[in-house]
């Protein structure tokens, strides 16, 4: 009499598990291998607003990039030249200002306009005032001075742009003061740019903007957020943005 033929089995599924496992250690390696800081983060937010039709401070246009050269139409890129260099300027400031982005006096960020050192709150200037607290952050605009004074970062261009609270100005009583925020925010951006350039910055790169308080971070219903608007922003500016 014949054997019946045993049917075949199901296959074993034990190698999901030791392969997942391998996958899983894999993703784990290159993460740690992953460096943020080696992200462009300037080019990166300029292709974001090109690609969303974002207007870019005025509606003025950034610069090509290389596949200008192969007759193609890319306007909306930045050339990975200076968005090399910008990376590199990022770098340096996040290390100079590592100590003064942790007490919450400095912020280091990079939008479209390229990269952005902010000063911040009430430690730098008074409501209504436009005069540079010195003795309370001199090691932090000496800071400054170090990072603007590098030979790589002199070769870049900056606007220095000055922020209000939405609180009106105030006259003294004889009627000494600010016309308007236009006037403070303005005279803010001057004070830091005399201050640098009284310790040796160059002033030849630099130019200066007031925006009142048009264009505030915080909410101004708040004193923190107020104190945080009357600010002054520094920014090395991407190409298009001269």
């Amino acid at each position: 009499m014949a054997r019946k033929k045993k049917s075949p089995g199901k296959p074993s599924t034990a190698w999901q598990g030791t392969y997942g496992d391998m996958i899983t250690l894999m993703l784990c390696f290159f993460v740690m291998l992953y460096d943020p800081s080696d992200s462009d983060a300037v080019q990166m937010a300029a292709l974001q607003a090109a690609i969303t039709n974002t207007r870019t401070g005025g509606n003025q246009s950034l610069n090509p990039g290389k596949l200008a050269d192969l007759g193609n139409t890319v306007s909306a890129l930045p050339s990975s030249e200076r968005g090399t260099m910008l990376a590199t300027a990022k770098k340096k400031a996040v290390t100079i200002f590592s100590p003064d982005v942790k007490t919450n006096r400095i912020t280091v960020t990079s939008d479209e306009r390229g990269l952005v050192i902010s000063l911040l709150s009430d430690t730098f200037f008074e409501q209504g005032s436009a005069e540079l607290n010195i003795a309370e952050n001199r090691d932090t605009l000496m800071n400054l001075v170090t990072f603007f004074s590098d030979p790589e970062i002199s070769k870049f261009r900056y606007r220095i742009e000055g922020h209000t609270d939405d609180n009106p100005v105030q006259l003294d009583a004889d009627g000494n003061g600010y016309p308007s925020n236009w006037e403070l925010s303005a005279a803010r951006a001057a004070g830091v740019l005399h201050y640098l350039s009284s310790l040796g910055v160059s002033e030849s790169n630099f130019s200066i903007a007031g925006y009142a308080d048009t264009r505030p971070q915080f909410d101004n219903s708040t004193p923190e957020g107020q104190a945080y608007n009357r600010r002054v922003d520094i920014v090395i500016l991407d190409e298009g943005h001269f």
